[in-house]
This record gives C-alpha cells, sequence and structure tokens, in this order.
C-alpha cells in the first residue's frame, strides 16, 4: 500500500517540478520581436541583427552579378576594378571628381559612386551595373561625400559633409526631396541604424562627436561629445566648452590626477548584434567609443590601434574589424603603423590584432561573402589590402592614387543601409 500511495505523490512532486521549471527565472527568456517602422524588413533575429548577412544568405537581387571588388580612388577620379578569386585588376573607369565611396543601393541592384568633388559644386553619383561591372551616366548632386538608405529604402540620404547637411533623396532619380540640417555637426559622414529603424547615429568627424537623428520625424534628437574620459563629466563638459581645444582639468588624485584631452574625431560607426550599442572608430583617440543608443550616452572606450578608422562585422556577427589607418593625420605617410584590431562583441575586448608586415594605412571596405576575407583600401599606399581573417595573413593589389570606401560585390543580406555595405 505504501507504494501505492508514493506513487500518487511521487506524480504530483514532479508535475509541480515541471511548471516550476517552465517559469524559473533561470530559463532563458525568448528574445521579443522588435517592431519595426513601416516598410521596413522585420528583424529574423532580435539577438543578432546581422543574421541576414550570413555567408550562405545570398538575395536573388544579387544573383548574376560579378563577383569584384570596386576601388574609388580620390586623387586619380576613377574606380579600380579586382576580380578576388585571381587578385588582378581587370578594369578602371572614370568617374566623378574625388570618388570617396562605393554604394550598394538599397535594392541592392545598383551601386553608386560618391563624387563629392570637395571644394566645389559640381559633385555627382555615378551608377555601376554590377551584372557587367560598368558605370552609367553620372547624376548631378551637391557634395555627396557619403550614401546611406533609409530602413525603408523610400529615401537615399546624402550625406552633403561641406554643407552639414543630411538630404533625403529620389532613391532611383536622386531629385532632392528635403533636407535635415545639422549644423552641430561638422565634418559629418559615417552612420548606422538602430535595430527597429527609429533613429541613426551619424558621426561628426570635426566636432568630436555624433548626432542623433529622428528618422521617423526627420529631426535631430541631439548631439554627444566622445571622449576616452566619459567618466569624468569635468573633462567632458570642458570638450564640449572648448570645442577643438584641449581640456586641461586637475583635481585629487582620487580622481584621477590632471588630464590633457582634446576632441576626437570620429569615423565609421557600426551597431552591435543585439542592437543596444554602438560602436564607433576615432583616429584622433586610437580606439572605439561605445554608445548606448537608447539614452544616447557614452558607456565605453576600447583601445585598439592609430587612427581607428573602419568597422566591419564577421559573417556570424560575433566580431568586429577595425581598421586602424596607422596615422592621427587627414594626409598620413606611406608604410604607417597601420593594422586590423579585431573585438570580439560579446565581451567588448580585443582579441587579435594583424599588423601589416612593412607598414600600412588600412582605410575603408568590406568583409568578402563567405567571411574568410576582409579587404581594405589602403588610403596612402595606393594599394588594396586582402586580410585572411583566419590568420591575419595580408596580400596586396596594387590600386590608382589615395583609394578610399571601396566595395565588395556582390554581398549576403536582404538590403543595404549604404555605405560601403551596411547590410542587414
Amino acid at each position: 500500500m505504501k507504494r501505492l500511495v508514493a506513487l500518487p505523490a511521487l506524480a504530483v512532486v514532479l508535475a509541480g517540478w515541471w511548471a516550476a521549471a517552465q517559469t524559473s527565472p533561470q530559463a532563458p527568456a525568448a528574445a521579443q520581436p522588435i517592431v519595426t517602422i513601416p516598410g521596413m524588413p522585420p528583424v529574423i533575429d532580435p539577438s543578432n541583427l546581422y543574421s541576414e548577412t550570413a555567408a550562405d544568405k545570398m538575395s536573388p537581387a544579387v544573383e548574376g552579378a560579378l563577383p569584384r571588388i570596386y576601388v574609388p580612388n580620390r586623387r586619380g577620379n576613377n574606380v579600380t576594378v579586382i576580380d578576388p578569386a585571381t587578385l588582378q585588376v581587370v578594369d578602371t573607369f572614370k568617374v566623378g571628381i574625388n570618388p570617396q565611396h562605393v554604394v550598394p543601393s538599397w535594392d541592392l541592384r545598383t551601386l553608386w559612386v560618391a563624387n563629392n568633388a570637395e571644394g566645389r559644386t559640381d559633385g555627382s553619383l555615378t551608377p555601376v551595373d554590377p551584372l557587367t561591372g560598368k558605370p552609367g551616366e553620372p547624376v548631378a548632386v551637391d557634395d555627396p561625400y557619403n550614401l546611406y538608405w533609409t530602413p525603408d529604402g523610400r529615401y537615399a540620404i546624402v550625406v552633403a559633409e561641406e554643407y552639414r547637411r543630411l538630404d533625403f533623396r529620389d532613391p532611383r532619380t536622386m531629385k532632392l526631396e528635403f533636407s535635415i540640417p545639422v549644423p552641430k555637426c561638422g565634418g559629418v559622414n559615417h552612420a548606422d541604424f538602430s535595430i527597429d529603424g527609429t533613429y541613426a547615429l551619424f558621426t561628426c568627424e570635426f566636432d568630436g562627436a555624433v548626432t542623433k537623428i529622428d528618422m521617423v520625424n526627420h529631426s535631430v534628437i541631439g548631439t554627444l561629445v566622445l571622449t576616452p574620459f566619459y567618466q569624468r563629466p569635468d573633462v567632458v563638459a570642458q570638450l564640449e566648452v572648448f570645442e577643438k581645444k584641449p581640456a586641461i582639468v586637475s583635481d585629487s588624485l582620487e580622481l584621477g590626477g590632471a588630464i590633457c584631452a582634446s576632441r576626437g574625431m570620429p569615423q565609421d560607426v557600426r551597431i552591435s548584434p543585439d542592437g543596444r550599442l554602438f560602436y564607433v572608430a576615432d583616429m584622433l583617440a586610437d580606439g572605439v567609443h561605445i554608445v548606448d543608443g537608447v539614452s544616447f550616452r557614452q558607456v565605453g572606450f576600447i583601445p585598439t590601434g592609430i587612427g581607428a578608422h573602419g568597422l566591419y562585422p564577421s559573417r556570424d556577427g560575433k566580431l568586429l574589424y577595425v581598421a586602424n589607418r596607422g596615422s592621427n593625420k587627414m594626409l598620413g605617410p606611406r608604410h604607417g603603423k597601420g593594422s586590423v584590431s579585431v573585438i570580439d562583441f560579446a565581451t567588448q575586448e580585443v582579441v587579435a590584432n594583424w599588423p601589416i608586415p612593412g607598414g600600412g594605412s588600412p582605410d575603408m571596405g568590406n568583409v568578402s561573402a563567405d567571411g574568410k576575407y576582409l579587404w581594405l583600401s589602403g588610403r596612402f599606399d595606393n594599394v588594396v589590402y586582402r586580410f585572411d581573417t583566419a590568420t591575419g595573413a595580408v596580400d596586396q593589389v596594387k590600386v590608382g592614387r589615395e583609394p578610399h570606401g571601396l566595395a565588395v560585390w556582390p554581398l549576403p543580406g536582404r538590403y543595404s543601409l549604404g555605405h560601403t555595405g551596411n547590410m542587414r
């Protein structure tokens, strides 16, 4: 009889344990769906917004595209085309004045060369057909230093750096629809978008800051000065007041003693896989700032290398490659102390550093479709670098004068947000 009584009792205990296990705080909670702006493709994996840019996820829109590396040579006013399989230059074609970046369109069917004609008024965008690798007729556009697309694909955003303005244009005709002035963002140039598409962060190269743009109401939310001394409110306050002048702050040893800080020079920006944080490369601070997107506060800084410049996530969304240009100057020397640092998104630590034998100047580029290589322009050395992402070994290809924002094409992903292939 005891055994007959114990069995039902045990069943009750097990049932209670099972119910408790289902609601246990130790059980991992399912990620909540992301509510995006209308027209934006859904976020498939809220824990990794790069999930759809994995090596095996090529869109039908890129079918037939020639595997090529498109390299805009800023001082050559042309684009060098490289076959990545042979590392051979297969074409060179003329474009507009001062080509800065080659940018995949939102729908992945066109590559646009942004020719901003620095100091002139004849800026243009040159379309390139990725099926043939050949350019089309240029479109006249004011100062297109860089080019982005709203997450819903409705507008092209021309980053008119010299005019401190973001121009929203028709994504096909490039007809101007409206503009957002960014008067407190000198040197506005690079950007990335929130996981839900409601806002974007644009870097302010000459003001040492980032500005937050409301993508729904098309307005400026605010501007944040960045510094490795972000935990020192007194330093931050003086940097905001003194602008480009150094801020010298003296206090007790308990607070760290005297600090001499100056505004940085933010460059590329990229969001974390979970959409919470933005990583901002700074070529004067020689590292990467970390900004909480929602609160719009700086929450970290990671030293990487001299002239931190370009940022590119790995195909699995676990790592962030940082191109350290090897110089803090706008026009640096040849064979500088350039390198690539590899940051682990999960730990926010540098887990590898790849120097360039003999020196170099890695700038902008992207990761190959299969994730095996990181392609970067050698800004001051007139070459392109191909880093093996498993070993850090480097190959080089000679190109034109002052190569800048090269594009690797085709790439996996459903749509492009701009720059040299910010894919989602």
